[in-house]
């Protein structure tokens, strides 16, 4: 049976009403998983995701893990509109072999995906393949990156490039990208660097964001695309919110320690401010560092009641943030609790447009 013809035997995806409201899930990592299970599980979390409403998926990479283009794959022939979030990272593929991987995903099952460009990762990674490039010197290869790409797949021409890092003379691509799926771009926007990367680009500039009162205190995101990376645990009261938090994300002195040591080797802005605001205890209310500081989650969670994690959402909503990308959903269940949430934010966006 063909992939699109199992799509179309699928339930319908459940399309809540999230206005201009983006919400992606996060896939499944490898690292987690063992061989036998790590496939289905990729494919259950997806079909999850979709259920809820999610416009996509993140899928991660590093050097530990499977490649996100063949779980992009998975994705894409076991779901109907959910949309692959692919991580690339330059050292791994030459752009024009990242082009050609988006015009046969489309040829092959006429779905876009959108590219979450990766300018760095664990340092000994890049190292460990020969990388020395320093942290804004990365930024500027991944613009040339993406140029390149853009420049392949919406051209019918030979593309000649001639950058610091990448030469092409005469490339064509062939199959062509259909028309409407042409893919986006993610980009962190955590450093100065990412953040010029992104509006050089035309990126949508992903943060890890502090808490909303204090990103309020600052100045707004320089552009309309911007989006952030956080967690929710979301409850009818706040103990109940706070019980399933603790019990998701024990303290765990292993995970602190290893923490600690990736704080050493890291050149990430965004891995150093969340720390600094760890240390400093500067925070409170729904904002949580708890899996962050246990090396059980990159990204800051926001925890407690529906209303109360919902108006948080608003305040970053209020700041320009339209793109949240989650953290991997532990079931089914957990997602139809943040659904509840981003709907409910989303009708507060609504009256504040309105009001």
């Amino acid at each position: 049976m063909s992939s699109k013809n199992q799509q179309q035997e699928q339930s319908p995806a459940i399309s809540p009403d999230f206005g201009d409201i983006k919400v992606f899930a996060t896939s499944p990592q490898s690292l987690d998983s063992v061989p036998e299970t790590y496939l289905r599980k990729v494919i259950e979390v997806a079909q999850w995701s979709e259920s809820a409403g999610c416009t996509g998926t993140l899928v991660y990479t590093d050097n530990s893990i499977v490649d996100p283009w063949l779980v992009a794959q998975a994705i894409l022939a076991n779901t109907q509109t959910l949309v692959p979030l692919v991580a690339v990272q330059p050292l791994y593929l030459h752009p024009y072999a990242a082009a050609k991987m988006v015009t046969s995903l489309a040829y092959l099952y006429g779905r876009r995906v959108i590219l979450n460009m990766v300018a760095g990762g664990f340092k000994n990674d890049l190292l460990s393949l020969g990388d020395q490039t320093p942290h804004d010197r990365r930024y500027d290869r991944l613009i040339e990156y993406v140029k390149i790409i853009q420049l392949l797949l919406g051209s019918d021409f030979p593309v000649t490039y001639d950058g610091d890092f990448y030469h092409l003379t005469n490339a064509v691509l062939r199959p062509n990208l259909a028309p409407g799926l042409q893919p986006e771009f993610f980009m962190s926007g955590s450093s100065e660097a990412g953040l010029a990367a992104a509006t050089a680009t035309g990126a949508v500039a992903i943060k890890y964001p502090e808490p909303p009162e204090q990103l309020a205190e600052a100045a707004p995101p320089v552009q309309s695309d911007s989006g952030v990376r956080v967690g929710i645990i979301a409850r009818r009261t706040t103990d109940e919110a706070w019980d399933v938090a603790e019990e998701r994300f024990p303290f765990d002195r292993k995970g602190q320690i290893a923490h600690e040591m990736a704080m050493r080797v890291s050149d990430s802005s965004w891995h150093k401010r969340l720390s600094v605001l760890s240390k400093e205890n500067a925070v409170g209310g729904t904002y949580w560092l708890g899996p962050f500081e246990v090396s059980k989650s990159n990204c800051p969670y926001l925890v407690g009641t529906y209303s109360a994690v919902a108006q948080d959402l608003r305040r970053y909503i209020q700041l320009g943030y339209r793109t949240f990308i989650l953290d991997i959903p532990p079931s089914a269940e957990e997602l139809g609790h943040i659904r509840t949430v981003f709907e409910e934010a989303a009708a507060f966006a609504s009256c504040d447009v309105h009001a």
